[in-house]
């Protein structure tokens, strides 16, 4: 409990050091204007800055100073019906603002932060197909080795140390592993079928908690908003929903197309069936939206907060700006805290409903 604490203490101080850092660089459109007449006063857009810092990139940004900025880039891997197969680094777009074998980023209209294709007077032609390797897929990859590195560790430990008391990472991983089975599938799913979904069950809990964790930790190489990317919990959710639908049993089918219900309910209009189908469209889709919306505004939040200190600094000079800090500073801490907890009730709430929907659909009958 000791080391936990210690560790809470850490990120914490690293989380204040670095709003500390990012209140003190001249963002661009936070600097005053020159007494020129010629050039007009740039002004600080939230909304932009807010979105820059939780949307995904193909690169992944590690700090600023003044007008430099040092990020690590990533491959872009591309496909054009006319240029084909293109690999190459997102540092040849020099962050954005250049062009590189006839693709580009766009910064406007409807394919605004997306690569795409451009004709030699610069023009927009289309749009290829991307399958770069962004921010969000790199905190994927990052999780992922986490993950395996964790249990591969606690997996040996378990071998090496059967009949004993756990310790160590072991300790720390095999009561939340006994709840998930005790608490979640066993009376969710049933005492006979709950194992056959057990690894599935683990394995989205600890992928969706130790990605909401590391996706607070402001220091490369996490930070990545992975569960705040609704394409992400799409693909969580359609996973529960296709094991859903394989393993669903003739009553769970009967239920839905010929429901236990009076007869005029079902003809000549047949509307349970048509309410019972939508519920297997909407359960994923709850699924989807709850984590991808929960996550996403503690990231929002933070960043709101972060933005007062360069909206009172515009308005109001430096002073305001870092007099604000500390108020910015407060919240910002507060609400990583909030966010921690909301971490650990995403994770289970995702896992325990992916639990019932598996229960429901291999419930026997009974008469």
């Amino acid at each position: 409990m000791l080391k936990i604490s210690k560790v809470i203490m850490i990120l914490l101080v690293a989380w204040g050091v670095f709003l500390l850092r990012v209140s003190a660089q001249q963002l661009p459109g936070t600097e005053k204007a020159v007494p020129d007449s010629s050039h007009s006063e740039k002004v600080f857009d939230a909304g932009k800055f807010v979105i820059e810092h939780v949307s995904d990139a193909y690169e992944w940004h590690i700090t600023s100073f003044g007008e430099k900025h040092i990020s690590i880039p990533l491959p872009v891997i591309v496909y054009s019906s006319t240029k084909g197969l293109n690999i190459f680094l997102s540092s040849k777009f020099h962050h954005g603002e250049a062009a590189y074998n006839g693709f580009k980023i766009a910064h406007e209209g409807p394919y605004e932060g997306k690569i795409v294709e451009i004709d030699e007077s610069g023009e927009i032609v289309g749009k290829p197909v991307d399958i770069s390797i962004t921010k969000t897929v790199a905190g994927v990859l990052v999780s992922v080795i986490l993950l395996l590195w964790v249990f591969l560790s606690v997996a040996r430990s378990a071998q090496k140390n059967a009949g004993k008391a756990p310790s160590g990472l072991q300790n720390l991983v095999e009561p939340v592993i006994v709840f998930i089975r005790d608490e979640v599938a066993r009376p969710a799913i049933g005492d006979k079928r709950f194992e056959k979904f057990m690894p599935f069950l683990l394995t989205l809990f600890f992928f969706i908690l130790f990605n909401n964790l590391i996706g607070l930790i402001p220091i490369f190489p996490f930070g990545a908003n992975v569960t705040g990317n609704i394409a992400v919990t799409m693909v969580l959710a359609l996973f529960t929903f296709v094991l859903t639908t394989i393993n669903g049993n003739k009553h769970y089918w009967k239920e839905i197309y010929n429901p236990d219900v009076p007869w005029w309910l079902k003809f000549p209009i047949p509307l349970m069936p048509i309410v019972e189908l939508s519920g297997v469209i909407t359960k994923p889709f709850v699924l989807m939206v709850r984590l991808f919306a929960n996550m996403m505004a503690g990231h929002l939040i933070v960043t709101v907060f972060v933005s007062l200190i360069f909206i009172f600094g515009s308005l109001m000079g430096a002073t305001a700006g870092y007099g604000i800090s500390v108020v910015s500073i407060a919240f910002s801490v507060f609400m990583l805290l909030l966010d921690v907890l909301v971490s650990f009730i995403q994770a289970y709430v995702f896992t325990l409903l992916s639990a019932l929907y598996f229960g429901m659909a291999t419930a026997e009958h009974h008469h």
